[in-house]
């Protein structure tokens, strides 16, 4: 069976690359980390993959805000290249970091704000997947995966509709850690192949990761979200 070719991307201060490397890879995609540099100077890498992730970290050391250098230089020197390759129908994913970078390069509704507790939050959280349109999220049971980050709040002028047009991808379960609107931990564009969430689902791939393993309360692998991805890549 053909293994999809995905593209991590990865700036700067970026640090889950490797992390969403081996998850794609256990999921049954054939995954390459590309740089940004490299990307910006041969866009036509993109050409050849079937699936890309933008990876989480601290790009540019959120100079200027959360993601704000990465998502300008993606947007002012390959934003055709990206939209091309959604228009497409290639599925893409952000997460954290580069769940801010696709709102912020406009692949995706709404904006990341400094979460309520006015603090850096790193704790486990379970998601719950509503029905939406998005692929990596199709059927989903409940995940549980850690979040790492200062700049969590999701914010969105509309959330009745954004959930009405079936865009609300994940939303948290039980403890909203950051003050998002609505509980949305991820959110799907219209074509419902770009996802951004804040999560890490690629830091809960292997039982064993989960804190609680031990204790026979672990649950909700992070690894069902990238197979759904790989499928559909593989599938279309």
């Amino acid at each position: 069976m053909t293994r999809p070719q995905a593209i991590v991307l990865a700036a700067p201060g970026t640090n889950r690359d490797h992390d969403v490397s081996f998850a794609l890879g256990l999921a049954g995609a054939e995954p390459r980390i590309v740089l940004l540099a490299e990307l910006l100077a041969n866009p036509a890498v993109l050409r050849d993959a079937q699936m890309l992730v933008v990876a989480g970290g601290f790009s540019y050391a959120d100079a200027l805000g959360a993601g704000r250098m990465w998502s300008l230089e993606l947007a002012h020197n390959v934003g055709d290249a990206l939209t091309g390759f959604v228009a497409e129908g290639k599925p893409v994913i952000g997460i954290c970091n580069g769940f801010q970078v696709l709102t912020r390069t406009g692949l995706l509704p709404g904006a990341l704000g400094h979460n309520q507790s006015g603090s850096f939050q790193c704790e486990w959280v379970r998601l719950e997947a509503p029905a939406s349109r998005c692929v990596w999220t199709r059927d989903l049971p409940s995940l549980e995966c850690p979040i790492a980050h200062g700049e969590g709040r999701y914010v969105h002028p509309d959330p009745d509709a954004l959930a009405a047009a079936g865009q609300v991808a994940l939303r948290y379960e039980g403890h909203n850690p950051n003050g998002s609107l609505d509980d949305i931990a991820g959110v799907c564009d219209e074509s419902g192949v770009v996802l951004g969430l804040m999560p890490h689902p690629e830091n809960h791939v292997l039982p064993r990761q989960h804190p609680r393993r031990a204790r026979g309360t672990a649950g909700g692998l992070g690894l069902t979200l990238f197979e759904r991805g790989v499928a559909y890549a593989r599938e279309r």
